[in-house]
Parts: structure tokens; C-alpha cells; sequence
């Protein structure tokens, strides 16, 4: 089933977030605004602005469930975003990730491993997955990988030369 059939809000309420990427090569990653590795909002921005003209996007996924780390409401998140590291990419409503309450949106990115051959719960902020025009989920990046780093670029890169 391809990502972008599936339903999730918009963290400005738009109902369907997900078909305005259709087509597009997206980055969803699941972010929190108190976290160690919440610097990696800079990383993300950077790559949503140097990939964007070429079919690319960064999808920011809030989520509470990691410490208590994305406490905020919807206003407060985007205020955050915008004001601390210029967020322009779409980011959508908070969800949770893991457990009974598991986003269908989750449900579909957690089947695929990561290159440790983690699969299954997503276990911190800024877990990383990277999904084709087509909806399917290619890659899986764990948490403490850098949005920058060589193996995101390259799989970036891959996927838009496609």
C-alpha cells in the first residue's frame, strides 16, 4: 500500500497532508521539540531546501511519546519550528508512533528495517524513513543518524534520479 493513501492531518488542520506529497520522494520522520537531537530540525530544513525543486520533501511527524518531549499544542510546535530553526516543510498533526494508538501511518513505515535490521516500534525522537514516488518505504534510519549524513543523501539522491 503506498504512504500516500494514507489519511493524517496537517499540523494547521488540513485534512489530508499526505496526497499533496503524492508523487514527491518524502522524508517522514517522527520530531519532537525538547529532545537532544531536536538540532536536527537545521539538517532537515537544509535538505527540504536543496532537494525541493527536484521532487523532495521533509515530512516533520510530531509525537509525545518519548519522554515527553513534543508536549506542545499544534500552534505552539509550528511557532517553535519556524522560530528557532525556519521550518518550511510540512509537518503534521501529533500522533503517537507506537502501541495501541499507533498511527496507520506508522503501521506502514515500521514493517521496514533499518541497516541494523531493526524493524517493528520506532525507539526515539527523529527516526528516520524515506519513501519513493510511489509511497514505498525504501529506507529506515535510526535516530541518532544525522539527516545530512552520507547514507540519507545517497538514498535522497537515489530516489529523485529515479
Amino acid at each position: 500500500m503506498s504512504v500516500y493513501n494514507t489519511k493524517i492531518a496537517g499540523l494547521s488542520g488540513q485534512a489530508d497532508l499526505l496526497s499533496s506529497l503524492k508523487g514527491s520522494v518524502t522524508l517522514v520522520v517522527n520530531v519532537a521539540s525538547k529532545c537532544g537531537l531536536t538540532p536536527q530540525y537545521t539538517a532537515l530544513e537544509a535538505l527540504h531546501k536543496q532537494y525541493s525543486d527536484r521532487g523532495f520533501s521533509v515530512l516533520g511527524v510530531p509525537c509525545n511519546q518519548f519522554g515527553a518531549q513534543e508536549p506542545g499544542s499544534a500552534d505552539e510546535i509550528q511557532t517553535f519550528c519556524s522560530t528557532n530553526y525556519g521550518v518550511t516543510f510540512p509537518m503534521s498533526e501529533k500522533i503517537e508512533v507506537n502501541g495501541a494508538g499507533r498511527h496507520d501511518l506508522y503501521n506502514t513505515l515500521t514493517v521496514v528495517a533499518d541497516s541494523e535490521g531493526h524493524s517493528g516500534d520506532i525507539r526515539w525522537n527523529f527516526e528516520k524513513f524515506l519513501v519513493d514516488r510511489n509511497g514505498n518505504v525504501v529506507s529506515r534510519f535510526n535516530p541518532t543518524v544525522a539527516p545530512d549524513a552520507p547514507e540519507v543523501v545517497s538514498a535522497i539522491q537515489e530516489q529523485l534520479g529515479k
